[in-house]
C-alpha cells in the first residue's frame, strides 16, 4: 500500500512537471536558452583571455601578457559585450520569436515571428533608458559617480549598456511575454491594416503589424511611465523585494537565505548576484577588514567564487567534468566538451542557457540545493576553525583550490574549495544522470522517426 501510494504521488509530481515543461511559455523559453550557446561560448572564451592576469598572478607572466595578449584587452572586451554583453536582447529576442512561432503554428492565427521580434526589441528599449521625475517633468537620468555612469538615461561601462546584459534577462522576457500577448490579441481581434492580396507579402506584413506594435509602445510606456512617476521603473522595481538582504547578510541563516534566493532568481531568468550584492557587498568587505584585525566572520570577501559556486553559479564544476567522461546523450556531451575550460574558471554561462537551467524543471532542485551544500560545508569547516577564515578577495575567476588557497592563505583552503566542489557534485550526480538518460531517449526516438 505505502508503495502504491509513493508511486503514484511520484507519477502525480512527474504529471505536474511534463505539464509546466510543455507549457508554450516553457517551450519558448527552452528554445531561448539553445539560441545562446554559441555566443555563451564565444564570449567565455574572450572573457578568459581579460582576466588570465587575475588568475595567473605571477610577475613573469603578468609581464609578458601586458606587453602582447594585454594590448588588445579592449578589443577582446568588445568581442565579450558583443555576446554576452547583449544576452538579454539574444535570449529574451529569441523567445519572444519562438513564442509568436507556437501561435501561429498552434492557433493557426496571423502573427508573424518576426514582427513579435522586432515589437519586443521595440517594447524593451522603451524599459532600457533610466527615466526620472524632475522639476514638472519626465527626463532622461544623468549621473557620474565612481560607482555609476549614466548618459542619456543609459548605464555604461567598460561591459557594455548595463540593462540589456544578464540583469536583463527577466525583464526582457517579461516584456516578451507581454508583447506577444498584444500581438496575438490584436490579431485575433482584427486590430490591423489588411492590404490587398496582390501586395508583396512583407509590405502585407509590416502593414499589419502597424497597429499591433502601437498597442505594444503604449502599453510599456504607460506601464514605465507610471512606475516613474512613482519613483522607480521596472528594473529597479526587481531591487524592493530584496532589500531585507543587508539586514540578515552577518548570519549564517542568512547567507544560506542569500545563496537560496541567488539561484532560485537565476532559474527564473533573473541575475541574482547581482541584485542581491548591491545589498550584501558593504557587509563582505567590512568582515575582511575585520578578520584582518583578528574577528572570525565567515561570510567575508567572497566566500560564493572560493567555496560555493566553483565552476559558476550552480556549483557546476563536477557536473562540466561529468558531462565530458560519462554522458551519453549527445547534446550533453557536447556541450561538456566547450564548457570544461570555461567551468575551471567560474564561468558557466554555456550550462545555464545550453542545458538550460532556466526554467527546466528536471535541474531546478540541483541547481538550488548543490549550493547550500557546498556552502554548509564551507561555513562548517571555517567555524570549526579547521579553516582560516577569509582575509582576502581572491579574483572570481580563480580556479578550485587556489581560490580557497588564496582567500584564507592557507592549504587548508584549498582542501576546502576542492572539497566543496565534490560535496556540490553528489547533489548534482543522480539529477545530471537522469537527464542525460531523458535527452538520450529524446535522441533515440528521434533517430527512428527519421529513418521510419
Amino acid at each position: 500500500m505505502a508503495d502504491t501510494a509513493k508511486k503514484s504521488l511520484k507519477d502525480q509530481i512527474a504529471e505536474i512537471a511534463g505539464k509546466f515543461a510543455g507549457t508554450r511559455f516553457v517551450r519558448a523559453i527552452m528554445d531561448a536558452g539553445f539560441s545562446v550557446i554559441s555566443f555563451s561560448i564565444v564570449g567565455a572564451f574572450f572573457l578568459i583571455i581579460t582576466v588570465l592576469p587575475q588568475v595567473i598572478k605571477i610577475p613573469a607572466f603578468i609581464s609578458f601578457y601586458a606587453n602582447t595578449l594585454g594590448r588588445f584587452n579592449d578589443l577582446f572586451q568588445s568581442v565579450y559585450n558583443a555576446t554576452m554583453g547583449i544576452i538579454a536582447l539574444v535570449f529574451s529576442g529569441t523567445f519572444a520569436y519562438s513564442y509568436t512561432k507556437i501561435y501561429q503554428d498552434e492557433e493557426h492565427i496571423n502573427v508573424v515571428p518576426l514582427n513579435g521580434l522586432m515589437m519586443f526589441l521595440m517594447g524593451f528599449f522603451i524599459t532600457v533608458a533610466e527615466l526620472v521625475w524632475k522639476n514638472g517633468k519626465m527626463v532622461f537620468l544623468q549621473t557620474s559617480t565612481q560607482n555609476k555612469m549614466v548618459a542619456g538615461g543609459y548605464e555604461a561601462s567598460t561591459s557594455g549598456i548595463y540593462r540589456i546584459g544578464a540583469v536583463g534577462i527577466f525583464i526582457g522576457l517579461v516584456i516578451a511575454w507581454l508583447t506577444v500577448q498584444i500581438y496575438r490579441y490584436t490579431i485575433k481581434h482584427n486590430w490591423q491594416i489588411k492590404m490587398p492580396s496582390s501586395v508583396p507579402s512583407g509590405v502585407a506584413n509590416s502593414f499589419s503589424a502597424l497597429i499591433p506594435a502601437f498597442c505594444v509602445a503604449l502599453v510599456v510606456a504607460v506601464i514605465n511611465g507610471a512606475l516613474v512617476l512613482a519613483g522607480t521603473d521596472m528594473f529597479n522595481l526587481l531591487y524592493v523585494p530584496f532589500s531585507f538582504i543587508s539586514k540578515i547578510a552577518d548570519t549564517w541563516w542568512g547567507f544560506l537565505v542569500i545563496m537560496f534566493l541567488l539561484h532560485l532568481l537565476w532559474w527564473f531568468g533573473i541575475h541574482g548576484a547581482t541584485i542581491l550584492s548591491s545589498f550584501y557587498y558593504p557587509i563582505v568587505l567590512a568582515n575582511m577588514a575585520a578578520n584582518v584585525n583578528g574577528a572570525h566572520r565567515f561570510f567575508a570577501g567572497d566566500p560564493t567564487d572560493a567555496f560555493i559556486n566553483v565552476g559558476g553559479s550552480g556549483a557546476m564544476l563536477g557536473v562540466a567534468i561529468w558531462l565530458v567522461l560519462r554522458a551519453r546523450s549527445a547534446q550533453l556531451k557536447e556541450l561538456g566538451k566547450v564548457e570544461i575550460v570555461p567551468a575551471f574558471f567560474n564561468i558557466n554561462e554555456p550550462l545555464i542557457f545550453g542545458l538550460p537551467i532556466v526554467y527546466n524543471i528536471d535541474l531546478f532542485i540541483p541547481f538550488v540545493c548543490a549550493p547550500l551544500a557546498a556552502g554548509i560545508v564551507a561555513y562548517v569547516g571555517i567555524e570549526s576553525r579547521l579553516v582560516p577564515v577569509i582575509r582576502f578577495q581572491q579574483p572570481w575567476p580563480t580556479p578550485v583550490g587556489l581560490s580557497g588557497f588564496i582567500a584564507t592563505v592557507s592549504w587548508q583552503g584549498a582542501v576546502l574549495s576542492i572539497t566543496c566542489a565534490i560535496v556540490a557534485f553528489l547533489v548534482w550526480y543522480p539529477f545530471i544522470k537522469h537527464y542525460d538518460n531523458k535527452l538520450l531517449k529524446q535522441e533515440k526516438k528521434h533517430q527512428k522517426s527519421e529513418t521510419a
